[in-house]
């Protein structure tokens, strides 16, 4: 009863259930489960997730590693359970009777999700946290979400044009988690004095998978040696995944310039800030690099199956920072053009002053205009904003 001696007819705190499907999702699930639980009081969260979720107040109706599966042939063989997993993460998002479900990223699981409730409860608002990459490839797949998505919170600020262009849902460009961690990437004082300092600090990251390990490492390795007979000693620095250690290892141990080898985000974050230029497969870590102003050369090997997708292929980069910014400000090595002679040649451009490299730090610093929210905003608050807002009217 109200003070009045009115009943209290306030609504009931707002149902949430959320399905992420792998770590990275796992993250930013987190950090949105805690900026609604800072938005609205008395949230309930239900759904699938790991640690960073169960964290910040989910219970997870199964282990999430059950459905964080990568690559063709785990897929095959853990099919039968990641089928079962669908349905019954979609039963008990019906049965938990939320005023919104959030699927994040891992399509092939949580759209099939998605859809599954959709068709069982038509009102429900869908949110999906980072689009799939229709601009890339498959650009279809856009306008078939409209029948299961009502909104999608973009990582990239391309992204929102993209889904107008192709017809998909309504998209918002919430910001991507690393614009947050810009104090991690950044160098102090000493460390732009690195940067500057000979021998060049230069990296190899060469990927985090073990195919990329595969076709690119002998190439870098290559590459690097005969950027010392034309620069001149160079100091090298792989940051690798733990995972892939003995196989990381074994190959550099064949490279003319041996690398120093670090582990964990730490290690890798004070090589970025200390590093003059770097050699890079296609990937996030290009993004990171970008906001971290080291100028780079990108390099990607398909296999022979995904080369049968590669005419299917439409956009104008695979660098997320060339695609951020609008130009081909970074240079990229695809296939055939992955050579240790082009790898060298560019790489050499970005270490020693000059056009080359005048030119993309220029670019890379104008990131942050392209990326950055407005008024101190975060991607999670942003995030947290869209997803309130449309629980909300779907209660009306």
């Amino acid at each position: 009863m109200t003070q009045a001696g009115l009943p209290d007819v306030r609504p009931a705190p707002l149902r949430v259930f959320v399905v992420a499907g792998e770590h990275s999702g796992d993250l930013l699930g987190g950090g949105l489960l805690r900026a609604l639980a800072t938005a609205r009081e008395g949230l309930t969260f239900s759904g699938v997730g790991g640690s960073a979720m169960e964290a910040a107040g989910l219970r997870s109706i199964f282990p999430m590693t059950d459905i964080a599966v990568m690559g063709i042939v785990p897929v095959i063989r853990k099919l039968p359970t990641l089928l079962r997993r669908i349905r019954e993460t979609a039963d008990a998002a019906i049965a938990f009777a939320p005023d919104v479900l959030i699927i994040i990223d891992s399509p092939d699981f949580t759209h099939r999700v998605a859809a599954r409730v959709r068709a069982s409860l038509p009102q429900l608002p869908i949110i999906d946290y980072v689009s799939p990459s229709v601009w890339a490839w498959r650009p279809g797949r856009a306008r078939k979400m409209r029948a299961y998505v009502d909104h999608v919170l973009a990582l990239l600020p391309f992204e929102p044009a993209a889904h107008e262009r192709l017809g998909g849902p309504d998209c918002t460009y919430v910001g991507h988690p690393l614009i947050e961690r810009l104090s991690e990437l950044r160098p102090g004082e000493a460390e732009q004095a690195r940067r500057d300092a000979r021998p060049p600090l230069v990296l190899a990251l060469p990927g985090s998978r073990r195919s990329e390990i595969e076709r690119l490492m002998d190439d870098f390795g290559a590459a690097l040696a005969l950027t010392t007979q034309k620069v001149g000693p160079i100091e090298i620095v792989l940051p690798a995944v733990a995972h892939l250690a003995p196989e990381i290892e074994r190959r550099a141990a064949g490279w003319p310039v041996r690398p120093k080898i670090v582990f964990g985000e730490a290690a890798k974050y004070e090589a970025f800030r200390n590093a003059r230029a770097a050699l890079a497969a296609s990937g996030t870590v290009t993004l990171e690099l970008g906001l971290a102003g080291v100028p780079m050369a990108v390099a990607y090997k398909y296999s022979r199956i995904e080369g049968l997708a590669k005419p299917f292929v439409n956009v104008p980069s695979i660098v997320l920072p060339n695609l951020a910014l609008g130009r081909n400000a970074i240079p990229e090595f695809l296939q055939d053009d992955c050579t240790p002679q082009t790898l060298s040649n560019a790489l050499v451009g970005l270490i020693e002053d000059g056009p080359e490299r005048e030119a993309q730090t220029g670019a890379l610093a104008s990131l942050d205009t392209c990326m950055m929210l407005p008024n101190g905003e975060t991607p999670s608050d942003r995030a947290a904003e869209v997803v309130l807002r449309y629980a909300d009217k779907g209660r009306v």
